[in-house]
């Protein structure tokens, strides 16, 4: 049974709950906080289905994640419940490895009418915003993890974040310091070089979808040599200080400075040290073995 004061108490945050901007903010930014975005399930032999029972059970019961079909799918469900206006929209989301945007219903996401206002929620997608965005303006809008703005094109609003260049340290007292934590096990330390300009994250169109509009992408993601999910074990979660992401035998550590500024450690993980991790760091255990893949993702043959 799918229950709205066991989903709150797995998000950190507790009922009843004012219908309010406060509070979308507050499941949003709780939800990022605690729920990872992973695709550990097609790496491991899980069965996933795109049924909001089952992703119930999976990620409020079992205090898993999942992808953005799983998160944003339950997360809307949520929402629905406490009493806001929200829809299911398709995005197609331009695939950071290979430069090209995906194929339509590529990721799913929502969107929040409150008093007239339109808002876009998004808690499943790694390295997105922490607190909705609003639809009402095209002007930057400022997060403790980055810069966004929302910008139309047409028919097509585009999501966008300021891009960092990074950079390995250098001086004698930083390298010195990189070598010190490479005995570690730690492979690199970037730091954050200042601005390269804006990104686009993904595209979207405020036209209304159902869940099952998204079914045939929900298959392909775990299929595809061009998806991200397939090929790559990847788990992800927002921090208060930064995010931590493992894929394949890395584990990722990102550490928020301040006014967009950042930097990044990367540590390099044996078999045997993966599943410790992910139980330390994202609270998860899974029934079955994972395979760590890690391969490079192939360019999708049609460009959208």
């Amino acid at each position: 049974m799918m229950d709205v004061g066991q989903y709150l108490c797995r998000i950190g945050c507790t009922s009843p709950m004012a219908v309010t901007l406060e509070t979308l903010q507050q499941v949003h930014r709780c939800h990022l906080l605690t729920v990872p975005f992973e695709s550990l399930s097609i790496h491991c032999g899980e069965n996933i289905r795109l049924e909001l029972p089952h992703i119930f059970e999976k990620i409020v019961v079992q205090r898993r994640g999942g992808f953005c079909y799983e998160n944003n799918s339950l997360f809307g469900w949520l929402l629905s419940e406490l009493g806001f206006e929200v829809k299911l929209l398709s995005a197609q989301v331009r695939n950071a490895y290979t430069g090209v945007y995906g194929p339509p219903q590529d990721h799913l996401i929502l969107l929040v009418n409150q008093e007239g206002q339109r808002w876009l929620c998004d808690v499943g997608f790694g390295a997105g915003f922490r607190t909705p965005l609003s639809l009402e303006t095209n002007l930057p809008q400022s997060q403790e993890n980055g810069v966004f703005r929302i910008h139309w094109r047409g028919e097509t609003l585009i999501l966008e974040t300021i891009e960092r260049e990074k950079q390995l340290p250098q001086g004698g007292g930083k390298e010195q310091a990189i070598k010190a934590e490479e005995s570690k096990g730690v492979r690199e330390i970037m730091t954050d070089k200042g601005q390269k300009g804006w990104k686009a994250l993904y595209k979207f169109t405020l036209e209304a979808c159902c869940l099952e509009d998204f079914k045939e992408m929900f298959i392909y993601h775990q299929t595809s040599p061009s998806s991200l999910f397939y090929c790559k074990a990847l788990c992800s979660l927002h921090l208060p200080s930064g995010r931590i992401t493992y894929i394949g035998h890395r584990l990722i550590t990102t550490h928020l400075l301040g006014e967009g500024t950042q930097t990044q450690t990367v540590v390099e993980l044996s078999n045997t040290e993966i599943s410790a991790i992910l139980k330390e760091k994202f609270g998860i255990e899974l029934l079955y073995p994972l395979v760590p893949k890690d391969v490079d993702i192939v360019p999708p043959s049609i460009k959208y």
